[in-house]
């Protein structure tokens, strides 16, 4: 168990965002398809990452790291036809490699931990057994699949996690026969779908988006490339909020012609009032008066509890719709930022698909519960700037899901952050 007190503070600077999760993820993938040696550069290791990288291991490829270089050699990738995968607590790492372990028409077990063995992925079983895949699960891990991926017409609703059709998209070039992804409603999170195409297109591989969906020409394959990876821009959106509620912060390694949706959070806080401005591979927020806004979070639903954050503080109310996809992360994080915004003296009203949240001036201390989820650790963090004491938040070390060195970059940039690792 561990605990982060942190002593109001006012962050200030510049901070080198780390690579982004999402990018390398996908890289990593498309690199154990490519059948040759690839370098990812650079990467960082949070959790989520070692858990990809064991789970091409596992699948036969071999990877080292050096100087946050990647090399991965996918020589021996779908040669063990029995695997256990597990994914840790990365969800995505589970639902990218469900449709891509099937390729290798062998018997694979998928476990996690934490949050992810409860988190739906029910869908693999409605749609992977008309293409020659059996799936054995009650909805949640363990998931036990066999056989070999068929192509074919896959429908699937756009209001799922992207990460389901992130999945199919990587698997479905590889097969004899073209696909067709289907969306059945609008989709939501297209960022990241865009962001698999272009890592794939990378690595050599096309795919044709139409007015339905997707169309998945077969018999491709995946080029063994050097790639280099993005900045996080989802990780920048933590302290380029800081930057707007106290003092200007420069953010490195974020380019504005990213693919990532996240990439929102600079007109969002051009919206609320502060001034942004881009450098060369940069992002650099001040403070304004910062006024509430209307926010539709269908595209960015990982930017909401920062996002709330920083509504907590702006003049007025703040809408945030359409972001009901958030009560099945980590933690449900529309009840855990209200909880802990609340707490502190925030005024946040938990609604069905969102939250309204009218500003206040000022928080105090206390204690909150991180509910072992980084984005609310993280962004609670920012949030104790504002606040009058202390302010005490539990689980700080789930930061090391996706940026290990969060607590390092707060503390450089003058926070008074101290993490308290505490005996079981």
């Amino acid at each position: 168990m561990s605990i982060v007190k942190i002593s109001p503070s006012q962050l200030g600077g510049e901070v080198m965002v780390p690579p982004s999760k999402s990018d390398v993820h996908r890289a990593i993938i498309c690199a154990a398809l490519s059948g040759g040696t690839s370098t990812i550069a650079p990467v960082a290791l949070p959790n989520d990452i070692k858990a990809t990288i064991g789970c091409i291991e596992a699948l036969g490829a071999e990877t080292k790291i050096e100087n946050g270089v990647l090399t991965v050699d996918a020589s021996g990738v779908f040669k063990n036809k029995k695997i256990r995968l597990d994914c840790g607590e990365s969800g995505s790492t589970l639902r990218f490699l469900v449709p891509v372990a099937a390729l290798g028409g062998g018997e694979v077990e998928f476990t996690g931990h934490g949050s992810l063995v409860t988190r739906p992925i029910g869908l693999f079983s409605d749609i992977l057994p008309p293409v020659g895949v059996d799936c054995e699960t009650s909805g949640t891990l363990p998931l036990k699949i066999s056989g070999r991926l068929g192509s074919g017409r896959f429908e699937v609703p756009g209001n799922i996690s992207s990460q389901f059709i992130t999945g199919l998209l990587l698997a479905l070039p590889l097969l004899d026969g073209d696909s067709d992804i289907v969306l059945t409603s609008p989709m939501e999170s297209v960022g990241y779908i865009n962001m698999t195409v272009r890592t794939m297109e990378s690595f050599g591989v096309k795919v044709e988006s139409n007015n339905s969906g997707w169309h998945i020409n077969g018999n491709q394959s995946y080029k063994p490339i050097s790639y280099k990876t993005d900045g996080d821009w989802s990780q920048a959106a933590f302290f380029m909020c800081s930057g707007a509620l106290n003092r200007e912060i420069t953010v490195n390694g974020t380019d504005i012609n990213s693919m990532q949706g996240d990439r929102e959070i600079a007109e969002l806080l051009k919206r609320f009032g502060a001034s942004v401005t881009f450098g060369d591979n940069s992002v650099t927020v001040a403070p304004g008066r910062l006024r509430g806004i209307d926010i539709d979070a269908r595209q960015i639903p990982d930017l909401v509890p920062i996002l709330a954050v920083t509504a907590a503080f702006a003049d007025g109310v703040t809408r945030i719709t359409n972001a009901e996809r958030l009560r099945i992360k980590e933690s449900d994080r529309l009840a855990s930022i209200s909880a802990a915004l609340n707490r502190l003296g925030a005024k946040v009203e938990e609604r069905p698909d969102g939250l309204i949240i009218t500003g206040v001036e000022k928080i105090s201390g206390g204690e909150v519960e991180g509910c072992n989820d980084h984005r609310i650790v993280m962004a609670m963090s920012v949030a104790a700037e504002r606040a009058t004491g202390e302010v005490t938040i539990t689980d700080a070390m789930s930061i090391n899901k996706s940026y290990p060195s969060f607590f390092e970059d707060y503390n450089r940039l003058g926070g008074r952050a101290d993490v308290i690792c505490l005996g079981e």
